[in-house]
C-alpha cells in the first residue's frame, strides 16, 4: 500500500488486540467461557448447504453466492476477493468484482500468498464506498485494524477459516506427493471426516485418510512460523464465517453480528439450515497431537504410528473420533497448542505480544501455562475508534 508503515500497526503477528477489535466490530469481546473461547463472538452457528450446489464450488458455494447477492441487490459497490492466476489454477490473485456474474471466477480454493488488501486503495480510488471483502483471518485482522481510516462508507466481511498456508510452489510439491499426475488435480479439500478429497480432470475422485498423507516428507519450513502460530483460525473479526469444521460434511456458518445475519438472510430459501451436532471426545486426540509436536525437532509434527495400525485408526476416526462442533474444538485446541510450542521453541520473546488470553485458556487443560515473561501485556486503550455495535 502507499504507506508501508501501516503493516506495523495492522499485522496480526506483531501485537494483536482481539478484545479491542471484537468490541469495536461486534459490540463486545468474546466470552471467557464456553464456545466463544474457541470460535470468537457469535449469535448463532448452523450447518448449511446451498441448494442446488454451485458448479465448481469448493463446498456448495455459499461464500460466492453471498457475494453475488450483495452485488445483485446493490448492497455493495464491489467485492474484494481472490481468483486464480490464468496460468496456475492454484495461485491466488486479488480481484475487485463489480458484476454478480463475475463472482463465479472466485469459486474454489487457492493456496499461496497474495496481497489482497493492496486493492483497498484501488477500490477507494475507483470511487467504491460500500465494499465487501472475502478473506482469511490474517487479511481480515489487518483490514479491521485499518478500517476506520480507510475512508469507506461501509465494509462487509465474509470470512473463511484458515489453518496453514504455504507458497504455491510448495503446494505443487505436496500435490506431487499425492499423485503421479499432479497437473490433473483440479480440487483438494481437507474434510471433517478425517479424509482429504482429490478430484481429477477426467472426473475421478480419490479420498486419502489424514493418517496416510505424506506429511513427514515435507520440508520443515513448508508452513511458515506465522501459520504455525495463528491465533485466529475461525476468522473472529468477520461478520459471518463460512467454513466446514463443524459441518459434518455440510458447510458451517458462524453468524457473528447483525450484519452477518443479514448476509445469511440474503440467501433466503436457497440455503438449507440445520443445527450443528457435537459428537465424540477431543482430549485424547489433542494430547496425542501435543506430544507429537513437542517431540518434533522443528516444523511439522512427527507421525510415529506403525503402518499396520494406520488403516484401523483411519477407519475408526470418522466413526468414533470428535465430530461436528467437537471436531472444530479439537482443531482449535491443536492450533492453540501449536502456537505456544512453536513460539517457545523459535521466538520466545514474542510470546507476550503475540498470544491473546483466549489461546492460553484453550491450552490450560493440557498443562500449557504461561510463565511470567510470556503473559500478554494489556493493550493500550483505543479512543476515537469506537463505532456502533454490529458494524
Amino acid at each position: 500500500m502507499e504507506d508501508p508503515g501501516l503493516c506495523g500497526r495492522a499485522c496480526q503477528f506483531i501485537k494483536p488486540d482481539y478484545p479491542g477489535l471484537e468490541t469495536r466490530i461486534h459490540g463486545r469481546p468474546r466470552a471467557e467461557v464456553g464456545d466463544e473461547v474457541f470460535f470468537g463472538p457469535f449469535r448463532r452457528m448452523v450447518r448449511a448447504t446451498l441448494t442446488p450446489p454451485a458448479e465448481g464450488a469448493q463446498w456448495t458455494g455459499i461464500t460466492t453466492r453471498i457475494g453475488e447477492r450483495l452485488l445483485e441487490t446493490d448492497a455493495v459497490d464491489a467485492v474484494l476477493t481472490m481468483t486464480a492466476d490464468p496460468d496456475d489454477r492454484w495461485r491466488p490473485v486479488p480481484v475487485l468484482i463489480t458484476q454478480a456474474s463475475d463472482m463465479a471466477q472466485a469459486r474454489g480454493m487457492r493456496m499461496g500468498y497474495a496481497p489482497l488488501l493492496a486493492l483497498l486503495e484501488t477500490a477507494r480510488d475507483a470511487g467504491h464506498r460500500r465494499l465487501a471483502v472475502i478473506g482469511i483471518p490474517c487479511q481480515i485482522y489487518a483490514l479491521r485494524a485499518l478500517e476506520a481510516e480507510l475512508g469507506f462508507e461501509a465494509i462487509t466481511v465474509i470470512g473463511t477459516p484458515c489453518s496453514d498456508n504455504t507458497t504455491t510452489e510448495n503446494f505443487h510439491t505436496f500435490l506431487g506427493l499425492l499423485s503421479d499426475a499432479p497437473e490433473t488435480i483440479t480440487y483438494l479439500e481437507f474434510r471433517a471426516d478425517y479424509h482429504v478429497e482429490l478430484r481429477f480432470a477426467d472426473g475421478r475422485k480419490r479420498e486419502i485418510p489424514f493418517l496416510a498423507l505424506p506429511i513427514s516428507q515435507l520440508a520443515p519450513d513448508f508452513f511458515p512460523l506465522t501459520c504455525r502460530t495463528c491465533v485466529d483460525y475461525t476468522n473472529a473479526l468477520s461478520d459471518i464465517t463460512v467454513g466446514y469444521m463443524g459441518g459434518e460434511g455440510e458447510q458451517w456458518l458462524i453468524v457473528r453480528n447483525e450484519r452477518g445475519q443479514a448476509l445469511l438472510d440474503l440467501l433466503g430459501d436457497e440455503v438449507r439450515l440445520s443445527e450443528p451436532r457435537s459428537l465424540g471426545k477431543r482430549r485424547a486426540a489433542v494430547q496425542g497431537f501435543i506430544a507429537n509436536v513437542e517431540r518434533a525437532a522443528g516444523g511439522l509434527p512427527l507421525r510415529r504410528m506403525p503402518d499396520w495400525v494406520r488403516p484401523i485408526v483411519s477407519w475408526l476416526q470418522p466413526r468414533t473420533g470428535p465430530r461436528g462442533l467437537e471436531f472444530a474444538r479439537t482443531r482449535l485446541e491443536m492450533k492453540a497448542a501449536e502456537t505456544v510450542i512453536h513460539l517457545r521453541r523459535e521466538e520466545p520473546r514474542r510470546m507476550k505480544s503475540m498470544i491473546p488470553d483466549h489461546v492460553w485458556r484453550l491450552v490450560a487443560p493440557y498443562g500449557l501455562t504461561p510463565v511470567e515473561d510470556e503473559l500478554n501485556a494489556p493493550s493500550p486503550a483505543r479512543p476515537a475508534e469506537r463505532t456502533p455495535p454490529d458494524h
